[in-house]
């Protein structure tokens, strides 16, 4: 990584989770919550819920990420239909909240002490309320570009998204690491553009397996491992 001079970071299951599917997170709340159901059932109301939002303006650009899993888990209760009640909600919500605030305990500090050398931008899939979830997280002045899937209209895995990535921070592909937790919409679509990759891997959706002709410059698995991969900052 010696020839780095930009970092483009994924958001979702990246820093928030520290590289944990956001479904294993949520699911993990359902257990806490006493949600008697199959996982497949929870899967389908993930993916239900998951769709809804990105077809609908549900989300709106002042929610916070507190209001937002409260959106969110409201969406996997109806097509539930009763196998949740509102107290498990609450629960599954809280749950949720919790555990991002205590992961970014860890992973702020990591991003705070990168940004002191390096110049970053924020690339994600996310519903346009991106700025408000970074100035709710105190992460906001660590990330002055973001570059979100619903405001410019392109979704990951389209290398497009990561392209005006690379434009924002004015350098070349070949110096510019991505950092995310997703194989197929992170570091493959960045690869092919030339730039250099890091890959979060940690409990996911799916297995992914890396393509022999797009491996990943590095596999960490918690980003407290970027300190020495970055030249132990």
């Amino acid at each position: 990584m010696n020839t780095v001079k930009g970092i483009i970071f994924d958001y979702g299951g990246t820093i928030d989770t520290n590289g944990i599917h956001w479904a294993e997170v949520i699911w993990e709340q359902y257990i806490a919550a006493g949600v008697t159901i199959e996982k497949q059932l929870f899967r389908d109301a993930y993916v239900y819920a998951e769709r809804a939002l990105a077809k609908s303006p549900i989300i709106e650009p002042t929610d916070t990420f507190h209001r937002l899993l409260t959106k969110k888990i409201a969406i996997h209760a109806e097509f539930l239909k009763g196998k949740i009640t509102p107290a498990q909600q609450d629960i599954i919500v809280e749950g949720c909240y919790r555990k991002v605030l205590d992961t970014l305990e860890t992973t702020c500090s990591i991003v705070k002490k990168l940004s002191k050398r390096y110049p970053m931008v924020l690339v994600t899939n996310f519903y346009g309320n991106m700025n408000v979830v970074l100035k709710e997280f105190d992460l906001k002045e660590y990330f002055p570009i973001i570059i979100e899937s619903s405001v410019v209209g392109i979704r990951k895995p389209d290398p497009a998204l990561f392209a005006l990535g690379v434009e924002a921070l004015g350098l070349k592909a070949g110096d510019v690491v991505v950092i995310g937790d997703s194989y197929r919409k992170d570091i493959y679509p960045s690869h092919t553009l030339g730039c250099k990759t890091v890959w979060l891997k940690g409990a996911c959706w799916e297995e992914e397996t890396p393509s022999p002709d797009a491996l990943p410059h590095s596999i960490i698995g918690s980003i407290e491992e970027l300190l020495n991969i970055m030249g132990g900052i």
